[in-house]
Parts: structure tokens; sequence; C-alpha cells
């Protein structure tokens, strides 16, 4: 993937499978998107994000037999599905019975209007994969957000020894999201923070057809693909703008969770403290 990549072009599928082997993919068979959060290293010397234990992902609805095997290998026993009932209706991907693992619905939105006028002004937005639309988008994720991301915090916070996976529709907004604040409080750079959102645009690569397929049947893009795969595209000046938005909105990332997820400072210490790992750790 080079600079100037427009996310509208297919990628070299042995490329794509060379990326996807290696970290921070991690293989979960029916599960697209999945990488490890950890490894990241912090604003503290020596430090890094504890590898194994956060993971982000797209939806786990189709996930096979091998892939729970995989997920139960890789320790995640708590699951985080920040989809609303609507779309798991609509695309017919309701949550799994996933035996060990506990899957969480923290929807994001609980009480988004749904409507088709709804969803056609924000598929609009989306479809004109400008910067300034995804901020736009980013701000309502997270303006209604604070509890569902605030879950998943409080997890961080008590649970440090149980490995977690969170994941919305694409594992791109939504997820994206909350991966960034995650990795923020961890003390990761600005700029590792946007390389790892971008990283979608790899790990939805093998799902891109099915995408499209489902994208198609909404009266926006049902005559023209461009604009679905705008709608797809994560580039890193997108997490660039999103992250300025967090501080010219919301008072920083620290700020945001106090005001929006309910935390103090003693709970952000403490997950900030589990999630990282000196830097010789193996997990």
């Amino acid at each position: 993937m080079t600079a100037t990549d427009s996310g509208l072009e297919p990628l070299d599928p042995i490329y794509v499978a060379d990326v996807l082997s290696r970290p921070p993919f991690v293989q979960i068979s029916g599960v697209c998107n999945v990488r490890d959060l950890g490894s990241y290293p912090t604003a503290t010397p020596n430090v890094i994000t504890k590898p194994g234990y956060a993971y982000r992902g797209a939806e786990v609805s189709n996930i096979r037999e091998e892939g729970i095997q995989q997920m139960k290998a890789l320790g995640i026993t708590t699951v985080f599905d920040l989809r609303s009932d609507p779309e798991m209706e609509k695309y017919s991907t309701p949550i799994p019975v996933i035996e060990g693992v506990q899957i969480l619905r923290t929807p994001v939105f609980t009480d988004e209007d749904y409507s088709p006028e709804s969803m056609a002004k924000k598929f609009e937005l989306y479809a004109s994969g400008t910067t300034e639309a995804f901020t736009k988008l980013y701000s309502q994720i997270l303006d209604h957000g604070g509890r569902a991301f605030g879950t998943i915090l409080r997890h961080v916070r008590d649970r440090p020894n149980s490995p977690f996976l969170f994941h919305c529709t694409a594992g791109k907004d939504r997820t994206g999201i909350i991966a960034a604040i995650l990795l923020n409080l961890a003390g990761v750079d600005d700029h590792l923070i946007c390389q790892d959102y971008s990283l979608t645009r790899i790990g939805r690569e093998p799902d891109r057809e099915k995408v499209l397929r489902r994208l198609s049947k909404e009266p926006l893009f049902a005559a023209n693909t461009e604009l679905a795969l705008r709608m797809l595209t994560s580039r890193y000046e997108t997490m660039h703008a999103t992250l300025g938005l967090f501080r010219d909105k919301y008072g920083g990332v620290e700020a945001y969770v106090k005001i929006f997820c309910g935390l103090i400072d003693d709970d952000i210490s403490i997950i900030r403290a589990n999630l990282v790992v000196p830097a010789k750790a193996r997990m």
C-alpha cells in the first residue's frame, strides 16, 4: 500500500496475504480484520502495549469452528459487540454462541434513528469520503459511544488478565475510535495510532466483494460502486484529524473518558498500567 493509494482500487492479493500473515494481524477463521493492539512502543522508554490482551476486529457473526478454536487459543474470553440491533437484523448477522466466550452487546448507538431517511444522510457523508465528513461522523460516534466505550475501559481496569476482542461491523469506525482511545491512554504516539487505523484498508480486503454486495442494496450505492468504496476508506489522515477532534472538541482523550465514560483519574491510571508491560515481557 502506497501513500497515494486512494482506497478505491483492489490491492494485490499476494501483498494482502503477506501482510495478513504477520503481526499485528492474527487469524480467526471467519472473522475479518483482526489484529492485536499489543507491542506498540509507548511514551515510557522500554514499555510497550501488552501483547495478547486487546484485539480489534470486524463482526464475528460468521466465525467458523476453526476460528472458535483460534479465538480460544488466543485466550479471548470476552467479546464486545459495538453494533446496534437494527444493523444485525438488516444484514442477518446475529451474535453467535461461542462456548466459553462471553459476547456482550455493547452498542455505540442505542437509540439512533435507523429510518431510511436518516441512514441515507449518514451514507451520503460516508460516500463523500472526505476527512471532514468522517470527522463529523466520528464526532457522532464519540457523542453516543461513552457508555459502550466505558464498558470496555472498565474491563481493562478490572480484568487485566482476561484477553478481549471488540468489534463493530467492519472493524473500522466505531472499532477504530475505541482502539485509538486505548492506544492513546497507553501512551502510544499519534503516528502509530493513525497507522493502526489505516491497516483496516488491508484487513478488510478479503471481504471487499461481500461488503460491496451488501452496500449495493442501498439506493445510494446501487449504481455507484465508487461511492461505496469511499465509505470503506480508512486513511491515515482521517485518524489524524480525529485525534485533533479529541483535543479540540473534548479536551483530549482523558477528558473525554471522564466526561462521557464516567471514569476518574484513578481509573485512568489503572487502565494505563493494565494496558502496558516492560518491553522484554513475552505473554
